[in-house]
Formats: structure tokens, C-alpha cells, sequence
């Protein structure tokens, strides 16, 4: 193993061995404490004071954040991430996943890229600081369950904390400041109709067909929504709502007595959940009531908002000076909007690409890790640094 990062290889070998598996599945599903409570000692070991904050879990699960602070003041900067992971198929991997393995000028390992790579990276930048100097806050912040339901953010931003000026989440980027990206609802239709024989369509509801015709209505909505919102710094400059999965019914010869309908929204900053689904009730509680069908509309998670942050904001200009790229867009989701909730500006960027994420053999190329050790490091100098 290469010698250029001695304490980084060794931090991100030993988190990457701290399985934390993040999943809807109850039966797959990890705590992430053990890393929590690694990376706790570690930024503890730096000066850093911590704080390990629980967080709820529909599977029962031990689940944890950290807030790692180091100085005072009322500005600031936070450095976010967190630290669970997507499931995996070991046998598709040609490497150990649970484990740092360097090769091809790659270090591989499940959560490398998205996302556990990032916090040793901020312990090798914070190392290289003279943090005698510090005049505002530096503030690590690591979440649970990114990868399922938000609930780390979520308890973090109604706690109303951590408290700085501006906030960078180290997803993978490719070192490119993101300033917005669109929010995403799951919804899930259920139609209760009543079950007969199928020879006489008067014994029963059909469930089936009032889905039908939901289903033509969820497309006439999509329409209108396409029509009413757009915003080209997206590259799919409209608002998206995918039909994603249907059941119902249980053989050719009964009429279908319930049916389930599985759909997406893909929302354009300015748009809000809470508004949609009620539009969406409203439009398709009629249309159930002239089948003679029960009708719910359910959450399949709260949902994220759709995030952004101006482009005159002093965030988004420092980070396009110091990387020489236009802060832009991109199409999956974070804890942003929950770390906007809290008042600070906030920007995506981190070392890694996406595409990387959530594969087997996922990595983090090494050639990203001084540049982005030696960004960081000026951020922290802008941020924490120089007088507010």
C-alpha cells in the first residue's frame, strides 16, 4: 500500500470494516454506531469536541449522528456526510468489500466514493491547519440512514443543529460545487373495490378498472405539471412522475377486488411535497368515488425537498473560484435540503464520481485525494480561518 496517506488508508481500511448497511429491509438493515462512535474518537483525537446523538429506526437498529465541533463563533463552516451504505452482492465484487484494497491507482471498498472516504479525507485536511487560528466554528457532522429514509438528517434538523453559516456535503462530484438538485416524493395508490365472479360484473368493484382510470389521470396531472414548472439548470428541465410498479387481483376469472399503484415525483426547486400530495388526493378521491372504490394515498417515506442555493451566494462563489467550475446541478438527492432548513448555505461537493456509487468494486480514485484534501483546507481558511 502506498505510504502518501498513511493515517488516511489506515481511518478509511477501518471504517470501510465497520459494516453499516442501510436498507428498507428490516432483515438487511445495520446499525452504523460502530462507525459513528470510530469516527467520535478520531475527530476527538484532533481536538475536536463530540457529540453522538440517536436517531430512530423502523428496524429496530442502534442508529447514530455525530456532531464533531471544533471552535466558536456565530458563522462557520460544516463539513457533512454520512455514513452508511447501500447493500451488496459480495459475490459480484472482485475485491473484498469490507475492507481498503489499493490497486490501479483506486481505492476500493464499499462506501469509498459515497460516502465513507470523505471523513478521513477531512482528518488529513484539518491535520495540515494551524487550527491555533481558528475564529469560527468548524463543525463535522456524520448522519444515518442517507441511504433509506433521511432519518439522521431529519433528527438533526429538527433539533435545530449544528448551527454554522455554511455547510459543504461531501458527496461524490467529481470536486464540482452542485448548488441545487430536485426533490423526490413516493407515493403509493390502494383501491379497495369488492371481489365476484367474473361471468357478472354487477357482484362486485373492480378495482382494476377505477385503477385505469387513475392511472389516466396521474398522467393528465404529470402534463399539466410539465407545462407549469420548468428550470433549465436542470439538464431534464420539468418535474417527472414515473409509474414505477401495479398490483392487484389474484385470478383472470374474479373480478379484481383491490389494486396497488407505486409511483415517483422527481420536483423542481419551488415545488413542495406536502402541496402535491394534496393536489393529488383531491384529483383522484373523485375518480375512486365514481367506481364505488375505497381509496388511500400513502407515503412510501416522507419524501426530500427539492434543494437549491442562490448562485450569488458567498458560498457558491468561493467554492467556483477555488475549483474553476460553475457550480451546477445534479439528479439524485441528499441532505441538503435539511441542512438549508437549518439556515445555512449549503453546496454539494466532494471527491469521487457518482457513477461509481452503489456498484460493485466501487472506488475512489487516488489522483482525487490531494486536490481535494488541499480544497477543503482552503475552505476551512476562508470559513473558520479569517476573521468573520
Amino acid at each position: 500500500m502506498s505510504l502518501h496517506f498513511p493515517d488516511l488508508f489506515k481511518h478509511l481500511d477501518a471504517v470501510l470494516r465497520l459494516p453499516s448497511i442501510s436498507s428498507a429491509n428490516v432483515n438487511i438493515d445495520m446499525s452504523n454506531a460502530a462507525v459513528i462512535d470510530y469516527l467520535a474518537q478520531a475527530f476527538s483525537d484532533l481536538g475536536f469536541s463530540c457529540e453522538i446523538i440517536a436517531s430512530p429506526a423502523a428496524s429496530g437498529k442502534k442508529k447514530s449522528n455525530l456532531i464533531a465541533t471544533l471552535g466558536t463563533g456565530p458563522g462557520g463552516l460544516v463539513l457533512a456526510g454520512h455514513t452508511d451504505t447501500v447493500p451488496m452482492d459480495e459475490a459480484l465484487w472482485q475485491v473484498p468489500p469490507l475492507q481498503l484494497t489499493q490497486k490501479n491507482n483506486r481505492l476500493y471498498g464499499l462506501g469509498s466514493t459515497d460516502m465513507k472516504g470523505f471523513f478521513p479525507i477531512i482528518m488529513e485536511a484539518v491535520r495540515g491547519l494551524d487550527l491555533s487560528k481558528i475564529q469560527q466554528p468548524l463543525i463535522v457532522l456524520a448522519t444515518a440512514d442517507e441511504e433509506t429514509s433521511m432519518d439522521g438528517a431529519r433528527t438533526i434538523a429538527e433539533l435545530g443543529r449544528p448551527k454554522a453559516r455554511y455547510a459543504v456535503i461531501g458527496e461524490p462530484t467529481g470536486l464540482r460545487p452542485v448548488r441545487a438538485h430536485k426533490g423526490i416524493m413516493m407515493e403509493a395508490i390502494r383501491l379497495q373495490g369488492q371481489s365476484g365472479h367474473s361471468s357478472d360484473p354487477s357482484l362486485g368493484k373492480n378495482a382494476l378498472e377505477a385503477m385505469h382510470s387513475v392511472i389516466g389521470e396521474l398522467l393528465s396531472f404529470r402534463g399539466e405539471l410539465q407545462s407549469r414548472y420548468r428550470d433549465p439548470m436542470f439538464t431534464i428541465a420539468h418535474p417527472t412522475l414515473n409509474l414505477g410498479c401495479i398490483h392487484g387481483g389474484d385470478n383472470p376469472n374474479r373480478i379484481c377486488g383491490h389494486c396497488e399503484l407505486e409511483f415517483d415525483i422527481r420536483l423542481l426547486p419551488g415545488m413542495k411535497i406536502d402541496s402535491l400530495r394534496e393536489d393529488i388526493s383531491l384529483r383522484l378521491r373523485p375518480v375512486a368515488e365514481r367506481f364505488g372504490v375505497g381509496f388511500t394515498l400513502t407515503p412510501l417515506f416522507p419524501g426530500i425537498e427539492a434543494f437549491s442555493t442562490p448562485a450569488d451566494s458567498e458560498l457558491v462563489r468561493t467554492a467556483e473560484r477555488l475549483t474553476n467550475h460553475t457550480a451546477g446541478t445534479v439528479a439524485f438527492g441528499t441532505e441538503g435540503p435539511f441542512l438549508e432548513q437549518l439556515g445555512m448555505e449549503t453546496i454539494i461537493l466532494g471527491p469521487g464520481n457518482i457513477d461509481q456509487a452503489h456498484q460493485p468494486d466501487e472506488y475512489l480514485e487516488l489522483a482525487s485525494i490531494q486536490p481535494c484534501i488541499e480544497l477543503l483546507r482552503k475552505l476551512i481558511g476562508r470559513f473558520c480561518l479569517e476573521a468573520a
